[in-house]
């Protein structure tokens, strides 16, 4: 029951019952979409019994009667209190490039004693990939249904991973220069392709110039208060005696962002390389462990610089604090990869699994979900192929991050079933010049699923629907339809994708819910199934997105 707050007395609200929208198997979620021409609102619900008799629910709890106070309000909704993402992540697909693995474009900037191509990963080894190798492969990036790169660190540093910065203001020498920086954002962008850097704010190297003046200088160097907590001095980085990323990395000693002097120097990096480069974005590293204030302070900055930019905390855990429409726009979504591996390796259930995404979905506002940035794997986790143990697992683990609610993103060779166990395993070199190390069959799925993401961009937010959870066939089935999540009920008559995914090694069939007119949208790829009428019969870890023909016609607005 609803009204306007200033509306007195209550008793003429309006009544809009509530549609279960699914369970987590402890709570049952319920939602409805309610209208605030005015821009403000009170609410309150209540439950009704067969016999008519009502109990009451309002902010100080259950009552037995309608009261008259205590309504759960939105006081005044402004549009500067309202969180939306940027246009461009519908239908996005995002992909992650460690650019010293990617491709070496360009041998004269190698640094020396540069391990070959594809020599096992050390975590020291430098192999050579930089800015140009990313440059000549846009193509093959679009191709595949990449519309934004992420890059992580490539500002100058010691190491190979680039997050031990030595300075802010220019490109790492092996990855290339400014000026090619410049020119791969501007061929990119030519291909319909954003790029995001990584923002490391919250750390720096220890060969940064304040922090080595202040190893110099100690207590008389006017940046001592740049870092977080210095235990002693002379600060002496065999001692490690001062504050770190993890556990006591030397050279990597943690900034103190809530310093003013430290905050404007990270809010002009961060302005600078969108002015200067024309970055569509940030990808904030350790993004838990920097100060609310900062960030708050970064997004009014960039925002401000570039509206549509677009900001990705690194958090593996409930990013709730951070999304609150005034830090990022989304996280890694680490929580999602983990609950797709439990499924795939046997932990959980379809049931369990459904439940597990049921719990995911309803943790954050839909306009937050559908910019969640779901990823398989990352430069700091194992390989999925790898985790799995088979090509079978990690197509099955492709199909359920094209469909999902969400952003996909791609670790850069996962569509060629690149392997990889713990860093620095999970770096390996991209195998170009080596087709026995390249997967075709499932780099052409990943192709055919980016192509499907870009047909029906309300992947994003569309409603998801379960309609087969099957613990003892290892079934999952559920369609996806346009209508976003925040409406409970499908327009009449609406179609979705219909997606089947069997983890068991044993074929199944499966009704669908339709009786349209059919077409796999997988068939001819790896592990498709056949579909006759509403029947699809899937093989041992199978999958398929079948779409009723109707929804392939071209439909206004897209």
């Amino acid at each position: 029951m609803y009204g306007d707050r200033y509306a007195w007395p209550p008793d003429a609200d309006a009544v809009q019952p509530l549609q279960y929208l699914g369970s987590d198997g402890l709570h049952d979620y319920w939602g409805a979409t309610l209208p605030a021409p005015r821009r403000r609102v009170r609410y309150l619900f209540y439950l009704e019994g067969a016999d008519g008799s009502r109990i009451w629910l309002t902010e100080r709890g259950p009552c037995p009667r309608r009261p008259r106070l205590g309504h759960f309000q939105y006081p005044y909704i402004h549009r500067a209190d309202t969180f939306r993402q940027p246009e461009w992540i519908r239908g996005a697909v995002f992909y992650e490039i460690f650019p010293d693995r990617f491709d070496n474009g360009d041998p004269g900037n190698d640094p020396p004693g540069c391990l070959p191509w594809g020599a096992p990963p050390t975590r020291e080894g430098m192999a050579g990939g930089d800015l140009a190798g990313i440059r000549r492969r846009l193509d093959y990036l679009r191709d595949l249904g990449v519309t934004c790169l992420y890059l992580t660190p490539i500002f100058k540093a010691p190491s190979n991973h680039k997050y031990d910065t030595a300075d802010y203001y220019h490109v790492d020498p092996a990855f290339g220069t400014e000026a090619e920086l410049r020119e791969l954002v501007a061929a990119a962008h030519r291909r319909g392709i954003r790029v995001i850097l990584d923002g490391v704010f919250n750390h720096a190297g220890a060969q940064w110039p304040p922090f080595r003046d202040v190893v110099a200088k100690g207590p008389d160097s006017p940046y001592v208060g740049w870092f977080y907590q210095i235990h002693s001095f002379p600060v002496d980085p065999a001692k490690v005696n001062y504050e770190t990323w993890g556990p006591d990395v030397a050279t990597l000693p943690k900034v103190d962002t809530s310093h003013p002097e430290v905050a404007a120097y990270f809010l002009a990096v961060a302005e600078h390389w969108i002015r200067e480069a024309g970055i569509d974005g940030w990808r904030l590293d350790v993004a838990n462990e920097v100060n609310h204030g900062f960030w708050r302070r970064l997004r009014e900055r960039v925002k401000a610089l570039r509206p549509d930019a677009f900001l990705l905390g690194e958090i593996w855990h409930d990013a709730s604090d951070w999304l609150q429409g005034d830090q990022f726009d989304s996280v890694m979504n680490y929580p999602w990869r983990e609950a797709v591996v439990a499924f795939l390796t046997g932990e959980l259930d379809p049931v369990e699994f459904d439940r597990h995404l049921t719990r995911l979905r309803f943790q954050y506002p839909g306009e937050v979900l559908k910019g969640l940035v779901n990823l398989l794997g990352s430069h700091d986790t194992p390989r999925i192929r790898t985790v799995l143990g088979s090509r079978e697992g990690a197509a099955l683990a492709a199909v359920l991050l094209f469909t999902a609610e969400g952003v996909p993103m791609v670790y850069y060779g996962d569509e060629i079933g690149l392997e990889g166990g713990e860093d620095p395993d999970c770096r390996r070199c991209y195998p170009w010049d080596d087709p026995a190390g390249q997967d075709r069959g499932l780099l052409s799925l990943y192709r055919r699923l980016g192509a499907i993401r870009r047909r029906f961009p309300w992947l994003n937010d569309g409603a998801w629907e379960t309609f087969v959870a099957d613990p003892v066939r290892g079934v999952l089935g559920f369609c996806r339809r346009p209508t976003p999540l925040v409406s409970p009920e499908p327009a009449a008559g609406e179609e979705g994708l219909y997606v089947v995914v069997n983890r068991s090694a044993a074929p199944v069939e499966v009704t669908l819910p339709t009786g349209s007119d059919l077409v796999d949208l997988l068939a001819g790829e790896m592990l498709c199934g056949r579909l006759e009428g509403r029947t699809l019969a899937l093989p041992a870890y199978g999958a398929a997105v079948v779409a009723p023909r109707s929804l392939l016609s071209p439909r206004p607005g897209g």
